[in-house]
């Protein structure tokens, strides 16, 4: 599997950029990739060295909709979320440090 693959999308929030400054990033990940692949992929993509991937599996949430037939309800996609830690000596991720 492709790097550009495992890794989806970063993900910004409130806590996520709390983590910026000690090199702590998160991201979306594809469901199926383990935290060797993640390692991997983050070390390919950014040039960085990881000390540590915690992953989480993310429930989609349920949502609904009045419409004029009645009122319909769905449920968005479950996902992985993976928060990765670097080594102290590694030099930080350019796109997350453009954005503090």
């Amino acid at each position: 599997m492709k790097a550009h693959d495992v890794i989806i999308k970063p993900i910004l929030t409130e806590k996520s950029y709390a983590g910026i400054a000690n090199k702590v990033y998160t991201f979306k990940v594809a469901n199926n990739v383990n935290k060797v692949q993640i390692r991997k992929a983050v070390e390919e993509l950014f040039n960085v060295q990881v000390e540590k991937v915690n992953t989480i599996k993310v429930k989609g949430k349920e949502k609904s909709q009045n419409t004029k037939q009645g009122r319909t309800v769905g449920k968005t996609s479950d996902y992985t979320k993976a928060v990765v830690t670097l080594k102290q000596d590694s030099k930080p991720i350019a796109f997350f440090e453009s954005l503090s």
